[in-house]
């Protein structure tokens, strides 16, 4: 009898130099790295980049409200048709970890669809998401001036990109691929994968909330608590819907609010910080 060939770690059940009659689901430690890299190229990373910003920001003379954090700044000031080039580059490029989300499900035989990111409930999702913005948009817009009135968060500068005529197109793009990107990631894909990995309920509503106030510590304190709250909201919401395209169309509307609206704001009502 021919001795066996060694076992694949990643697939138990094969042996290498075989081909599979069937397609098998990938291991818990193949599913653990990928969530892993995928974490490490995007939102992880943003929540590490962030941390580091926050100690500069408390290390620097001065409180946190006296200092700006600017979202949405020009890329290449005086020269507008290289600043559009350069802020579509960066929109689309930070949606590559969203489609390398998609080829995983693939792999397992679902697509994004599984998450509930489709076309497939337009209208629902669409009133659900504007019912949730407009609950959070008006209590987060009172946190923040809270938090930064105590001296907890810096001032958030949403936009400060040129008045050329792709400004509020290209605010509006940057909105929605911020939704995008957050939430297939940080609640639909996240999620499954600690479900998968065997992860509690609530081990997995903290690690995504963390998460989610992690990567927006760079506004300061307010920034980590209010976002890390506002997770907890969606993963319950997510949890009971089981889809995050009314999550992605409340964070849009929250989003474009917020840049659409300092655009048209800033520095003509007295309530709205500047820096």
């Amino acid at each position: 009898m021919a001795e066996a060939g060694p076992v694949d770690d990643a697939f138990p059940h094969k042996r290498l130099g075989e081909q599979p009659l069937t397609e098998e689901r990938p291991s818990r430690r193949i599913l653990r790295d990928e969530t892993l890299l995928v974490l490490a190229l995007s939102l992880g990373a943003s929540g590490v980049s962030a941390l580091i910003s926050f100690i500069g920001s408390v290390t620097r003379p001065g409180g946190l409200k006296d200092q700006a954090a600017t979202l949405n700044a020009s890329a290449a000031p005086g020269r507008p048709w290289l600043d559009l080039a350069w802020q579509l580059f960066g929109i689309t490029t930070a949606l590559v970890p969203v489609a390398l989300v998609a080829h995983f499900l693939l792999r397992e035989g679902r697509s994004l669809r599984t998450l509930g990111f489709d076309r497939t409930r337009p209208w629902p999702d669409l009133g659900r998401g504007a019912a949730v913005a407009a609950v959070i948009g008006s209590t987060g817009i009172a946190f923040y001036l809270a938090a930064r009135g105590l001296g907890f968060n810096l001032t958030v500068v949403p936009e400060a990109l040129p008045d050329v005529w792709w400004k509020y197109p290209v605010l509006i793009l940057s909105a929605v691929q911020n939704s995008v990107l957050e939430e297939v990631i940080v609640v639909g894909y996240l999620l499954r994968r600690l479900d998968q990995l065997g992860w509690g309920a609530g081990a997995s509503l903290a690690a995504s909330s963390v998460l989610r106030g992690s990567y927006h510590l760079y506004q300061g304190i307010g920034g980590f608590v209010g976002n890390m709250v506002m997770g907890v909201v969606f993963v319950y919401l997510y949890r009971r819907w089981g889809r995050v395209g009314p999550l992605v169309v409340a964070h849009s509307l929250l989003d474009i609010g917020a840049f659409v609206g300092y655009g048209l704001l800033a520095g003509k009502v007295d309530w709205l910080p500047t820096a």
